[in-house]
């Protein structure tokens, strides 16, 4: 893949998932960015990719539930009939879980299977894929405490 990533986004193609770690803060900004990337990546590859978003380092939020509502019927229109693919949110902060069960809620009955995690290890197992690789590298853990 070609596509140049930010530095808080992974892309592991050799699995089939995209991560993101939004660090600061998680605002109407950062959630457009990533959802920009989604979409070219989608476009671009052709095929199904799961995603994680590891809110852990984020420092604060700065969003509201109408916005929430509005970016959740906007993915899942424009995913439309495509394959299934899971969204596995780790949010330990609750205003965070929050937010990702209403797109759990918006998106429901589409291709977009949402679910919340406090727990890597379980967010690992529902995606199918090692817990190591969900696992942020020290380099991460040490910016977000800065």
């Amino acid at each position: 893949m070609k596509l140049p990533l930010p530095p808080d986004v992974e892309f592991h193609e050799d699995i089939c998932l995209l991560i993101h770690r939004p660090r600061g803060v998680l605002n109407s900004a950062a959630i457009n960015k990533i959802i920009s990337l989604i979409g070219e990546l989608e476009f671009t590859l052709k095929k199904p990719f799961n995603r994680f978003l590891d809110t852990v380092v984020a420092d604060a939020v700065d969003l509201n539930s109408d916005y929430i509502r509005r970016v959740s019927l906007y993915r899942r229109r424009f995913y439309g009939n495509r394959p299934p693919i899971k969204t596995a949110i780790l949010a330990t902060d609750s205003t965070l879980a929050d937010y990702g069960r209403l797109h759990a809620s918006v998106t429901q009955g589409s291709p977009i299977n949402v679910r919340i995690f406090q727990d890597r290890k379980e967010a690992a197992q529902w995606l199918g894929v090692p817990v190591e690789r969900l696992a942020p590298n020290a380099k991460i853990l040490q910016e977000g405490t800065e």
